[in-house]
């Protein structure tokens, strides 16, 4: 048995679109799941708000975890298990995919040898293995080498870097085995109209207004109104029972309130994750949006009424700034999913865990 304490652990930690994550090969870890994820707890230094004495960065966006291997699947390279990781309680989940993670496992793979790069460009294909679901994702790979540094900007980001096009396919019904998991574009919670949709990651859709909210407040305030956080709970845990998650659904469905845009995207959004206000806006949980915004009779429909017919591309507005998401849809067929997003690589080495 390995003592990781002594030896430590191989890991490389990549930015991976607005996130930040830990990714390690299975054979770097130990192969019983309860194991391992007392070693990530450790290593990422959970439980404590601070994570002072791990590599967590006191927030779920930087809680992360992936574990990628070659695949057996025919139509996979690469498998990506996403683990999210509390920061002050000692959880780990397999509940849901983290499409800003996805960002780095392209290039991760490559690094570590388990794809090979092809002279200019390289696209891998990945199962995300909490859906089952394929991904993939196109980069720069000048000379065989994975290029980081390029002119794409994403929102909460600084600086710029090199773009990474991330195509989804079969992500309808991810975690719930259905697009509209409660069977109705429509349904209510507490007297307010919901959507419930699941296209690459279970989400609820709400009004802002029918929290008391603008859908333009900032994340400190969302963050200080304990009352709101609290309604927000009962309100998704309620979504959870409709849409067969059960009665403890770990972190999902994320909760997304909508209102009109005003920074010249399609829609303003403020999610939850589950119950913390996010910063910005996951790149699956955004997608989720946007398809059930484009089912007729859903909750914010009307709010693409005139968007472009000519294009699938949608500017999400999210209180950091803006995601661009791709999404075709065809009646309640989802045709087309994708982002564009950044990685880079933080460091490759050894990480060594709190002690037990």
């Amino acid at each position: 048995m390995t003592d990781y304490d002594s030896t430590g652990v191989r890991c490389m930690m990549l930015r991976g679109g607005t996130s930040r994550g830990l990714y390690f090969e299975p054979a770097d870890l130990p192969a019983d799941p309860a194991e391992r994820d007392d070693l990530l707890l450790r290593l990422m230094g959970t439980p404590d708000p601070r994570q002072i004495d791990g590599l967590g960065g006191a927030t779920s966006l930087t809680s992360k975890v992936a574990v990628i291997s070659r695949s057996g699947h025919p139509s996979a390279d690469i498998d990506y298990l996403f683990l999210q990781l509390g920061v002050d309680e000692p959880t780990v989940s397999t509940q849901q995919n983290c499409g800003n993670i996805l960002a780095g496992v392209g290039p991760f793979a490559v690094e570590r040898g388990l794809v090979a790069a092809d002279e200019k460009e390289t696209s891998v294909r990945i199962r995300m293995v909490n859906s089952d679901s394929i991904a993939v994702a196109t980069f720069a790979t000048p000379g065989g080498k994975v290029e980081y540094r390029g002119d794409v900007v994403i929102s909460g980001v600084p600086g710029s870097a090199a773009g990474i096009v991330l195509a989804f396919a079969d992500t309808e019904g991810s975690a719930t085995g259905s697009l509209l998991p409660t069977g109705n574009v429509r349904d209510e919670i507490d007297g307010i109209s919901v959507t419930c949709v699941d296209n690459g990651m279970p989400v609820v859709l709400a009004m802002a207004g029918e929290f008391g909210l603008t859908g333009y407040e900032s994340h400190a305030l969302l963050a200080a109104d304990q009352p709101l956080l609290g309604r927000i709970d009962a309100f998704r845990r309620k979504a959870a029972q409709l849409m067969g998650l059960g009665d403890d659904p770990g972190s999902v469905p994320k909760t997304v309130l909508l209102a009109p845009p005003r920074d010249g995207g399609r829609l303003s959004t403020r999610s939850f994750i589950p119950v913390q206000p996010h910063t910005s806006i996951g790149v699956l949980a955004a997608i989720s949006v946007v398809t059930g915004m484009l089912l007729p009779g859903a909750i914010g429909n009307e709010l693409t009424a005139d968007w472009p017919a000519d294009s699938s591309q949608v500017d999400v507005e999210h209180p950091t700034g803006h995601l661009l998401v791709d999404v075709l849809v065809d009646g309640e067929k989802v045709l087309r999913s994708g982002v564009v997003r950044t990685a880079r690589k933080l460091f490759d080495g050894i990480v060594y865990p709190r002690g037990e």
